[in-house]
């Protein structure tokens, strides 16, 4: 059986759920793969979370090289590798870094490309949504080896037992992949609330908020999930561009959708459509999210949200 590439997702060694769903979509292809660019020794630590979903080999990649630029180096490190392995498939979480060194491995390994993937079957047919989420197409690449982006919360993360066997890769980088270089970052303050890209649930606000996102972000933290926004919210000033849904903004397939006081533009739902189940409260009842959701509410957020919050916050005690 042919291995499957699995860009491993983490942030300092810690690694994030979308790897695990990738393993488990990867199982349906071949024998999944993990690869690790970071830090060598924390090889065998990662190595020890990704067997338990199905890992069979961990490719280390020391990132001492790779570090502090941008992403053309992880592109050839895979690159490097691809050549070595032949693999059946290479799954990358779909996440703005994520798409472009997909894009760049493309080229240099002369293969075909799917971003954005909601499913991936048997045989290496995917779901996509396009067209800002119009239509729902099957794609499958024909020429080289699939390079497919997926997005986060496409596939339930199963556990099977893999070896988990490391092995350290030594990738060769230019210079030329060197030459755009990070010379400052500043982290990010954390809001104790799932990532949005990746959270199982989100309650987003638009312009029937007002301003006051208090009722959204209560909502959100009584279930677990994570606050997201409209472009209207954002341009109005009263949240950051970086909790903003849709097209000009981040795409989000959660298994719980909630959108309180958003009208449903076709700018919103391009990046919220593939959720799972949709709920919307919205005081008129001709907006267009209507015609998208599986529950409708109608009528005032701030008194149905805090509702919603009090009665969720029971049950949990």
């Amino acid at each position: 059986m042919s291995e499957v590439l699995v860009l491993v997702d983490h942030v300092d060694g810690a690694v994030r759920k979308p790897t695990y769903e990738l393993l488990t979509i990867a199982a349906r292809l071949g024998e999944p793969s993990a690869v690790f660019i970071g830090p060598s020794a924390q090889g065998a630590e990662v190595a020890e979370k990704v067997k338990k979903y199905g890992a069979q080999k961990v490719y280390v990649v020391d990132d001492t090289e790779i570090k502090g630029y941008l992403v053309a180096p992880k592109a050839e490190a895979l690159q490097q590798l691809a050549e070595k392995t032949s693999p059946a498939a290479i799954l990358i979480p779909s996440s703005v870094e994520g798409k472009e060194i997909g894009a760049r491995l493309a080229i240099k390994i002369g293969s075909g490309l799917i971003t954005d993937a909601v499913d991936v079957e048997d045989g290496g047919v995917t779901t996509q949504s396009v067209f800002a989420g119009n239509y729902t197409v099957k794609s499958k690449v024909t020429q080289g080896t699939p390079i497919i982006t997926v997005k986060p919360n496409s596939a339930a993360p199963q556990e099977a037992e893999g070896a988990g066997t490391v092995e350290e890769f030594a990738a060769t980088i230019s210079d030329v992949a060197k030459t755009a270089k990070i010379v400052a970052s500043q982290p990010r303050k954390s809001s104790g609330r799932p990532e949005l890209n990746e959270a199982a649930i989100v309650v987003a606000g638009g312009r029937g908020t007002g301003g006051d996102f208090a009722p959204v972000e209560g909502l959100a933290d009584a279930l677990g999930g994570a606050v997201g926004a409209s472009r209207a919210a954002v341009d109005s000033g009263w949240i950051a561009h970086t909790f903003q849904i849709g097209q000009t903004g981040k795409t989000v397939s959660p298994q719980l959708y909630i959108a309180a006081g958003i009208s449903g533009a076709i700018q919103h739902r391009a990046g919220m459509q593939t959720s799972k189940t949709i709920i919307a409260v919205n005081k008129d009842e001709e907006a267009p999210i209507f015609e998208l959701v599986d529950f409708g509410v109608v009528g005032d957020l701030k008194s149905v949200l805090p509702t919603a919050t009090e009665k969720v916050t029971e049950r949990k005690g």
